[in-house]
C-alpha cells in the first residue's frame, strides 16, 4: 500500500490514520505543480484528478478523496469510528462536514485570492469551528477515543494556524492533544513539518 501525499496539504489527515490503524504503508511526496511523484514518476497515472491524497492498495486499484481513504481506514481498525448502530454514519456525516464546510472554504488562502475574500472565508471557517466545538462529545470528535475524522480535523487546524484564521480555546486544547499522539508526530516528522 502506498500513500501519495504533499506535504501539509490535506494528505496528512490520511497519513495520521493510517499510523494510527497500524498498518503497513509507504509513502511517496508529489508535487502538485510538475505532477511528478519523487522517484520521478507521472501522478495523473495514479490519480488522473492530478491531487493528492491518492491510496494504492495492495489487492489493486486507488483511492482518492479524503472521505472515501479516511472511511477506508476506519474500516480497516474499527477503533477509529465510533461504535454503535449510527457510527459509521456518524463518522461519514462528520467527515464530509468538516470536507465541504471547512476544507472547501480555505480556498481562497491557496488561490491568493484578495484580502476580503479571505477574510470572509476566515470568518466563515471561523463560525464551522464553532459549531464542531458544539459537536465535539469529550476530548475527541466522538468522545474518549481518536477518530479518523480527528486527523482530519487536526489538518484543518494547522491550516488555520497557518492563515491566522482564529479558532475556539476548546479546539486548541484538541489541537494540543493530537500534537501529542505518536502517530501524529511521526506522520509530522516524515512530512517535515514538526
Amino acid at each position: 500500500m502506498k500513500l501519495y501525499y504533499t506535504p501539509g496539504a490535506c494528505s496528512l489527515a490520511d497519513h495520521i490514520a493510517l499510523h494510527e490503524a497500524g498498518l503497513k504503508f509507504d509513502c511517496e511526496k508529489v508535487d502538485l505543480k510538475t505532477k511528478r511523484t519523487e522517484s520521478g514518476g507521472d501522478f495523473l497515472a495514479v490519480n488522473p484528478k492530478g491531487y493528492v491524497p491518492a491510496l494504492t492498495l495492495d489487492e489493486g486499484g486507488v483511492l482518492t478523496e479524503n472521505i472515501a481513504i479516511l472511511d477506508w481506514i476506519a474500516g480497516q481498525d474499527a477503533r477509529l469510528a465510533p461504535r454503535g448502530a449510527l457510527g459509521r454514519t456518524r463518522l461519514l456525516e462528520m467527515l464530509a462536514f468538516i470536507s465541504t464546510e471547512i476544507h472547501k472554504s480555505f480556498k481562497p488562502f491557496f488561490a491568493g485570492e484578495a484580502d476580503d475574500a479571505k477574510k470572509k472565508a476566515g470568518d466563515a471557517i471561523g463560525k464551522r469551528f464553532g459549531e464542531i466545538v458544539t459537536m465535539m462529545q469529550g476530548d475527541y470528535l466522538f468522545g474518549a477515543q481518536v477518530s479518523v475524522a480527528d486527523a482530519y480535523l487536526f489538518v484543518m487546524l494547522m491550516w488555520a494556524e497557518k492563515m491566522g484564521v482564529a479558532y475556539p480555546a476548546p479546539l486548541a486544547a484538541f489541537r494540543d492533544r493530537m500534537k501529542a499522539r505518536a502517530a501524529v508526530r511521526t506522520a509530522l516528522e516524515h512530512e517535515g513539518l514538526a
